[in-house]
Order: C-alpha cells, then sequence, then structure tokens
C-alpha cells in the first residue's frame, strides 16, 4: 500500500491519499487493476469500477509525474478497451483541464455532450 499512496501522492490526488484504509478498499473492490512497475517503484495504475458488461468506468488512471509522457498511460488504456471491447458504455470524469482533455480524446474518448448527453455528479 505504501508505493501506491505514494503514486497517488505524486499526482497530487490528496482526496484518496487522505483515508488510506478507504483507499485500499476501493482498489480491492474494483472490477480491475492493472499497475505498471520498474522494480520496486510502482509507476502507473489503472482502476475500473462497473459491471463489465454493460457499463465500465475508468475510476483512476494514473503515472508517476517523472514518467508521463512515455505512453504508460496510453498502454493503460489500450489494455482497458482490449479488456473491455465489447461494454457499450466506457465513462471517465476528469479535471476540465487541457491536458487532460488532449490526453483522453488522443485515446479515443470523447467528450459526452457529443453523445446528446448530459452527465450528473453529487
Amino acid at each position: 500500500m505504501k508505493e501506491t499512496l505514494n503514486l497517488y501522492d505524486d499526482v497530487q490526488w490528496t482526496a484518496y491519499t487522505d483515508n488510506p484504509k478507504q483507499l485500499e478498499s476501493a482498489i480491492n473492490n474494483s472490477l480491475k487493476v492493472w499497475t505498471v512497475w520498474k522494480q520496486d517503484l510502482l509507476i502507473g495504475l489503472a482502476r475500473v469500477v462497473g459491471d463489465g458488461y454493460t457499463i465500465i468506468y475508468i475510476q483512476d488512471i494514473l503515472v508517476l509525474e517523472s514518467y508521463q509522457g512515455r505512453g504508460i498511460g496510453t498502454e493503460l488504456m489500450k489494455l482497458i478497451f482490449d479488456q473491455y471491447k465489447s461494454v457499450r458504455q466506457i465513462v471517465l470524469v476528469t479535471e476540465d483541464k487541457e491536458k487532460n482533455i488532449m490526453f483522453y480524446e488522443k485515446n479515443g474518448l470523447t467528450e459526452i455532450s457529443n453523445y446528446d448527453c448530459v452527465a450528473f455528479m453529487k
């Protein structure tokens, strides 16, 4: 769990690291988790929740800042798409930052407004 907390801290996802037990439970109860390691260093993680048949939600996809831009996130996205190619809906919510939008569009995702839909959160 130490390596996981280091990764989430590195990308400044403190809402997760403020409650390590909750993060550990979330990871353990995910539909699927992929990790990328360089020796003993966790450098990337992707986490999916959902039913695995009609919908999945890409909950987390993160790469250590010093390893970003090397295609690791793209490879994680490919793993997700390959595993869940028959799933009807793949959903992801992210910060409205140009870097994020460019990354997800480059990897085949489309803003929800392009589907004549609206999303809600609480």
